[in-house]
């Protein structure tokens, strides 16, 4: 454990949930993924139970050798304190994209603009434009929650600035 710690540099003892919590979620991606590519067997079968954990453990394995793969691109482009936090930022963009994408339905049903009731050709532009105010907002939120709303917030500003929208960050 002594090992793990250093090399995640966790200090204390709370900052274990993120290696854990990005296990976890890193499991329940991994089943959601293997759940959609299930067509071999029939439901409900020894086979099917079997081919459902492996397919699950493998895409499980992948994501996380992929986060691995991503902390090190980004270990120097991204000013984290502590290499733990990258989990945390993994976690909240993970969450946030995810979040954005279920209520951005939802609330373009709400509006009156049901994917039904306009043309792809503008249903899809106008759902873009709608999530990604939404988008902005959740990230903060989640961040917050995660404890690196600073890391956060210095990204959006960055980003907006960078797509002529650095106004909203005068005073």
């Amino acid at each position: 454990m002594k090992k793990f710690k250093d090399n995640w540099e966790i200090t204390q003892n709370w900052q274990l949930i993120y290696p854990a919590l990005g296990i976890l979620l890193s499991l329940g991606c991994g089943y959601l993924i293997a759940a959609r590519l299930d067509f071999f067997f029939e439901s409900g079968t020894l086979q099917h139970t079997v081919y459902l954990v492996a397919l699950t453990i493998l895409i499980t394995y992948l994501i996380i050798k992929i986060s691995l793969f991503c902390f090190k691109k980004l270990k120097n482009r991204w000013i984290l304190e502590y290499r733990w936090q990258f989990i945390a930022v993994f976690m909240v963009f993970a969450i946030t994209g995810s979040t954005a994408g279920r209520i951005s339905s939802p609330v373009m049903n709400a509006i009156g603009v049901g994917g039904d009731s306009i043309s792809g050709w503008i249903y899809w532009p106008l759902r873009i434009l709608i999530i990604f105010p939404l988008y902005q907002l959740l990230l903060l939120i989640v961040a917050w929650i995660f404890g690196q709303y600073q890391f956060f917030y210095t990204f959006e500003k960055k980003m907006l600035s960078r797509m002529g929208l650095g106004f909203l960050f005068t005073r």
